[in-house]
């Protein structure tokens, strides 16, 4: 047995029943097939497929360098289901971002998105459409200042620990409304300052965007019993969690 190729085929079941499975996505990996990435092998539906044993249903979206949980349902009747709650805004999702520069206790962004097209995926799609409305709350939950000069302007640089909960679904919608405030997720190579992310990698080893879908909350789509869903934290992420002594700022 080829141990490193088996290894590659994993994925980390965080829950599962006759109905649903959620998987804790690694940063880096599609949800599934994409003609943008023709050159991937691993995707997660398929991974998720073949450790369950049956065709896997997606029924919300994680950008590629996101991780966290992804829910899957077994069958079309639950999919169908699943979709219904998300576009009612009755599944909750939380995630853990670090973000340059101090943001406030607390607050929104309520800032519509304009439509941004896939040069391939969206190749026939209405380029003309209005922006979406899109609404994003955000918490913070530590912060730090390091003696280094990332940005020329500064002497120091500061980033911030937030819990960010999005009401509505858009494209990069996260990304995007970070980067609107100023406060750019870490490690984002598209929407983000691509200094603080060569900060990151050369001084903390990271390699990844600094964004997290940690918990998933839901009412059971057959049972209707509450359901929370939380994925772990990778190697990188507890990195830079205990250089900056963040461990305790991420429970609860």
């Amino acid at each position: 047995m080829d141990i490193e190729s088996d290894t590659a085929n994993q994925i980390d079941i965080i829950y599962e029943d006759e109905y649903l499975v959620a998987i804790n996505k690694e940063a880096g990996l599609l949800v599934h097939r994409s003609w943008l990435d023709k050159g991937e092998t691993r995707f997660a539906m398929q991974l998720t497929r073949d450790a369950v044993g049956c065709h896997v249903f997606p029924v919300h979206r994680l950008d590629k360098p996101t991780s966290g949980v992804l829910l899957f349902a077994k069958s079309p009747a639950v999919a169908r289901s699943l979709t219904e709650a998300f576009t009612a805004h009755t599944i909750t999702k939380q995630y853990l971002a670090v973000v340059r520069g101090y943001m406030s206790e607390q607050g929104t962004v309520d800032y519509a998105l304009s439509f941004q097209p896939d040069a391939i995926a969206d190749k026939f799609a209405d380029l003309g459409k209005p922006a979406q409305e899109a609404v994003t709350h955000w918490q913070s939950l530590a912060q730090i200042e390091l003696p280094f000069a990332v940005s020329k302007k500064h002497a120091t640089s500061r980033y911030s620990l937030v819990r960010l909960t999005p009401e509505t679904g858009r494209k990069h919608q996260l990304r995007r409304h970070m980067r609107h405030v100023f406060h750019h997720i870490v490690g984002d190579t598209s929407h983000g300052d691509i200094r603080h992310t060569r900060f990151f990698r050369t001084h903390y080893d990271c390699m990844r965007m600094l964004l997290h879908a940690q918990t998933l909350m839901l009412s059971h789509p057959i049972t209707g019993e509450p359901l929370l869903l939380k994925a772990e934290l990778d190697d990188q992420w507890m990195r830079i969690l205990e250089a900056f002594s963040w461990v305790e700022s991420t429970e609860g």
